[in-house]
């Protein structure tokens, strides 16, 4: 578990170090994008394409122990008579529930992704990954920062079986995936990769201090081997970068198939939007 304080430390070096001129690490031959950026207008909404729905829900935290809130979007015509994949995705450590639905932009991408026929259907659920009573990002969010390793026992307990009885899910390892943006990205890696019996499919966008060791995620690369896609990206001139090339070192070291996608960018969200663009349409594909 990090402690507020360290990973208060580590974001206020990424705020000293991010800028262009300041590098506090060097690019390698592999630290380049692995595809090209999203079109202009991705994340723009159309009206010309089906929407899909957005609700806010509410469940019962066994861990937590109060009533939370998530938002779940549906993808244009939903059939309760059909079963969908589920994309479990985190915000950062400043957001909440809502903070992938409007900076994020997630409605509009996946309608858009949908309209060309580069996405499997799927449903995007955005719970708030702070697992304490009062998760709401108020004061000093980064005295919030342990409730965010406790997220799992939520996600596990709690999140995942309200979803696969409130909604036409699919409910196999295959048809589920999670990722996440800086602090949301950490924790991806962090309940993901230990658990490909839930997961097959991982992302890690710009992953904050929060995340674990590599060694620690993965000390057997052998129980990877079925996995549909291990995403790990970060911009080029992120002060976080370390955190994602590390990764990624150790992943291609073991012999771990995955994604390195370094963006052209900072710690912001054309990366992170990007990165939902890019990994959505690879993912719950054969």
């Amino acid at each position: 578990m990090i402690s507020a304080a360290l990973f208060s430390i580590g974001l206020g070096l990424y705020v000293a170090t991010a800028l262009p001129e300041q590098p506090q690490f060097e690019l390698g031959p592999d630290d380049k994008p692995a595809f090209p950026a999203a079109p202009r207008g991705f994340d723009a909404v159309r009206n010309d394409v089906p929407h899909g729905e957005v609700k806010t829900v509410e469940y019962q935290s066994k861990s937590v122990g109060t009533t939370r809130k998530m938002v779940v979007y549906t993808p244009p015509n939903y059939d309760v008579k059909k079963h969908y994949p589920v994309l479990y995705l985190l915000h950062g450590i400043g957001g909440t529930e809502e903070e992938w639905l409007y900076a994020g932009a997630v409605p509009a991408i996946m309608d858009n992704l949908y309209a060309e026929n580069k996405a499997e259907p799927m449903i995007v659920v955005m719970p708030n990954g702070r697992a304490q009573k009062n998760d709401r990002a108020e004061g000093d969010v980064f005295r919030s920062a342990p409730a965010f390793s406790e997220f799992d026992k939520d996600l596990f307990g709690s999140i995942i079986p309200f979803i696969e009885s409130h909604y036409s899910a699919k409910k196999d390892r295959q048809n589920r995936a999670l990722a996440g943006l800086s602090m949301g990205g950490g924790q991806s890696l962090n309940f993901g990769l230990p658990h490909p019996e839930a997961f097959a499919w991982v992302g890690g966008f710009s992953s904050a201090p929060n995340t674990l060791p590599a060694a620690k995620l993965v000390p057997d690369p052998k129980k990877l081997k079925n996995m549909g896609l291990i995403w790990v990206s970060c911009g080029d001139r992120d002060g976080l970068f370390k955190i994602s090339q590390t990764m990624h070192r150790y992943l291609k070291e073991k012999g771990v198939s995955h994604i390195w996608h370094v963006d052209s960018g900072e710690h912001n969200w054309p990366v992170w939007r990007n990165d939902l663009y890019l990994f959505t349409q690879r993912i719950f594909r054969k």
